[in-house]
């Protein structure tokens, strides 16, 4: 199917629906997924120039370190596929060594993707870049594979599922790239407390600031009325489960009207809105192991502090 071509009502349709759905159950939650309106967008790129936020410049110092050496295990001439790819900023990192026939990066914002892809056409002429508006937590069609496929996934964007989603998550990601195939992955490795609680509470509010705004992209969703500020950010590392929580916690009792519905919050009630799990190198493939997938490579920075992990699926 075309992109011009592809229904986005439905898209928008089901997000609301899964939002709703995640407000009116409780445990209240939000798919962390709700983040990334346009200005959730910027403040995430805010927040990844913060000194205690070391996830996005390890990753990349990995990528610009290694990129030799994931291009030797991957091999050239792959097709790529990157769920959620937003900015398309990471891959930049990788093309040069790793060379793909193609790129399809895959995203729900469709003029968001269509920028990106257009900017990356132009600074990489050579490249074949074919965007795919879809949520790949949802059923979706790719274009006819041209080449053995690989799945970039960065950004330990894994870590937002819980251990059994994550493993859903890699047997469609198997699936998907099929024998042979590759899967890419950031992922972040569990690590002091002191150092996690720092990433996810900077001093200078800006990881509250994202936090909230889910809330207003909610409004903009569901025609809520949300007041952000009545919201208290809370982040912390639960390190029996090894991973941070995120949550908004009513600092008062209060109702909120939403899609017709009124939601009654006590003072205290939280929404939950992000888990970011954390893993060791050999926790991690044991369960992708469970996927189907095999361990073709790992590289993790100086201090590891995170990771980049490479993995194919056995051919038949």
């Amino acid at each position: 199917m075309a992109l011009d071509d592809q229904p986005i009502t439905d898209v928008h349709a089901a997000q609301r629906e899964e939002l709703l759905a995640g407000l009116l159950t409780p445990p209240r939650f939000i798919n962390p997924k709700f983040f990334y309106d346009e200005r959730g967008s910027e403040l995430f790129a805010r927040i990844c120039e913060l000194e205690e936020y070391y996830p996005t410049r390890t990753e990349i110092s990995i990528f610009s370190r290694e990129s030799a050496a994931i291009a030797a295990a991957v091999g050239s001439g792959c097709e790529l596929v990157e769920p959620g790819a937003g900015s398309c900023e990471k891959v930049r990192h990788l093309l040069a060594d790793l060379a793909p026939s193609a790129y399809l990066p895959l995203d729900i914002s469709r003029d968001f993707l269509l920028d990106a892809a257009q900017r990356l056409r132009e600074d990489f002429p050579a490249l074949e870049v074919r965007p795919v508006v879809a949520d790949f937590g949802s059923a979706f069609d790719l274009p006819e594979a041209g080449a053995r496929r690989v799945l970039f996934y960065p950004g330990s964007t894994i870590g937002n599922f819980e251990p059994s989603a994550a493993l859903e998550f890699l047997s469609r990601a198997a699936a998907l790239v099929g024998p042979g195939g590759g899967l890419l992955i950031g992922v972040d490795l569990h690590k002091a407390s002191e150092v996690l609680n720092a990433a996810y509470n900077d001093s200078q509010g800006v990881t509250a600031e994202f936090n909230r705004n889910i809330l207003r992209h909610a409004n903009q969703l569901l025609d809520a009325d949300f007041d952000p500020e009545q919201f208290e950010h809370v982040a912390f590392y639960n390190a029996p489960a090894q991973r941070i929580e995120m949550h908004l916690e009513s600092r008062i009792a209060q109702r909120v009207h939403c899609e017709g519905a009124v939601l009654e919050f006590a003072a205290g009630e939280r929404i939950h809105t992000e888990y970011s799990h954390k893993y060791t190198p050999q926790g991690f493939a044991d369960l992708a192991a469970q996927a189907g997938f095999q361990p073709r490579g790992c590289w993790l920075d100086d201090a590891a502090l995170f990771s980049v992990q490479y993995f194919e699926v056995d051919s038949l």
